[in-house]
């Protein structure tokens, strides 16, 4: 049966997620690119938001939860959401309408994709972007969402633990934003010039708002007004604070003050790491994971980015590729029955199994994104070019791409 309470809790949630991506992700990334692309940046996350809303009803959530086909992918039995309708579907929420469980589901399905964009910020062409983004939702998320989450997916029948999206969001995008910096090359100038980011308090606004829907992402996951949306809610807002504080903390202590910069990027990293084990760990456990991803990420960001060289521009993969599978994996250490009945525990908790478990996961997620995200490169490069021309990135992407400009000066 239907319940009032649950309904209204996850109509909420689904909102707070829509927010993550526009305007969160949209003033966070466009706040940390140079004042020539801040609107190209923003329109990205406002598109997405546009774009997958239609292909998920269309039939991006009969792949990812329809009927099961060879455990990889669901079939398109529910294309065009024939037969989602306001009874509930046992199989994924009891007391929700299915209607609105898709609902739900669509925002995670818009800002997956979204996250990406911060690997190829001031370069990419904008109809590159449109197609590019339509494919890999469909043939990376699509797929890899019903490995975790839907009914008879192969990594949800091994007992892999993906409370609200580690995997299947953070890891999925993450990744392919790295093989995106890669293949699409470094911007003009990356090494040479300075890059800062134009407008700091419009990334610490995109992060304070990615925070508040965060509890929508995350809570909202228990599907319903119960203990455990209140476990996931605590854990969440713990667990970023604990990284921001660890992040500012080496700051201070490498370059002598901590930034704002570092505590927004470092909630964040928090967020990410969370996410998978939101409804499977303890407070306490939370604070751990937040100084471990904060280490983590810090040292991917700030250390490993600038060894290597690549011109992740956002540290999409330094944050979002990389705490992910340090959540995911954790989630196999941390992880307590007597929080959630229905996950099980980790190797803390006496058992060193889901561990192995949580890093089959992250690896074949890895392995199936890389793959299929630089064919889809390769493929759109070759038919109708990635990238903008060195004229029109040195002009900028606001005025070649959109023929706007943020910030007008008047006389």
């Amino acid at each position: 049966m239907i319940n009032s309470g649950d309904t209204a809790w996850i109509l909420i949630s689904t909102a707070l997620v829509m927010m993550m991506t526009a305007p969160g992700l949209a003033f966070f990334y466009g706040g940390l690119v140079r004042r020539k692309n801040v609107l190209a940046t923003m329109m990205q996350s406002f598109f997405v938001l546009c774009l997958i809303s239609i292909q998920w009803i269309l039939w991006g959530y009969s792949l990812a939860f329809g009927p099961d086909k060879g455990h990889f992918i669901g079939s398109l039995a529910w294309f065009g959401l024939k037969g989602v309708g306001m009874a509930p579907n046992p199989d994924y929420a009891a007391t929700i309408p299915h209607l609105l469980f898709m609902a739900y589901q669509m925002m995670f399905a818009v800002i997956t994709p979204a996250l990406i964009t911060g690997a190829f910020a001031e370069r990419m062409k904008f109809s590159a972007y449109v197609v590019f983004t339509l494919l890999w939702a469909t043939f990376v998320y699509d797929p890899v969402c019903h490995w975790v989450w839907g009914t008879g997916g192969w990594l949800k029948e091994m007992g892999a633990l993906d409370f609200a999206g580690g995997t299947v969001v953070h890891v999925s995008s993450g990744i392919a934003a790295l093989v995106c910096a890669l293949v699409l090359g470094k911007r003009r100038g990356y090494g040479n010039e300075p890059m800062p980011p134009h407008n700091l308090p419009l990334t610490v606004l995109g992060a304070a708002l990615l925070w508040f829907g965060w509890f929508g992402f995350n809570a909202g996951s228990a599907l319903g007004a119960n203990e455990l949306a209140v476990t996931a809610f605590i854990a969440t807002n713990t667990a970023a604070a604990a990284a921001a504080l660890t992040w500012m903390a080496i700051e201070w202590n490498t370059i002598g003050k901590p930034t704002i910069l570092g505590g927004a990027t470092g909630a964040v990293a928090g967020l990410v790491a969370i996410t998978p084990a939101a409804g499977f760990v303890s407070p306490i456990s939370a604070i751990f994971i937040g100084i471990i991803v904060g280490l983590v990420c810090y040292t991917a960001v700030a250390i490993i980015k600038l060894k290597l060289s690549y011109d992740d521009s956002l540290d999409a993969f330094g944050v979002h590729g990389v705490g992910g599978a340090v959540g995911a994996l954790v989630t196999g250490l941390f992880a307590q029955k007597i929080i959630n009945p229905g996950g099980s525990n980790g190797l803390f908790f006496g058992n060193p199994s889901q561990l192995a478990t949580q890093a089959i996961g992250v690896i074949a997620t890895m392995a199936y994104s890389i793959a299929v995200t630089f064919i889809l490169l390769k493929v759109l490069d070759a038919v109708m070019g990635l990238r903008v021309s060195e004229e029109d990135e040195v002009a900028g992407l606001d005025i070649t791409q959109h023929e706007e400009s943020a910030y007008t000066l008047l006389d």
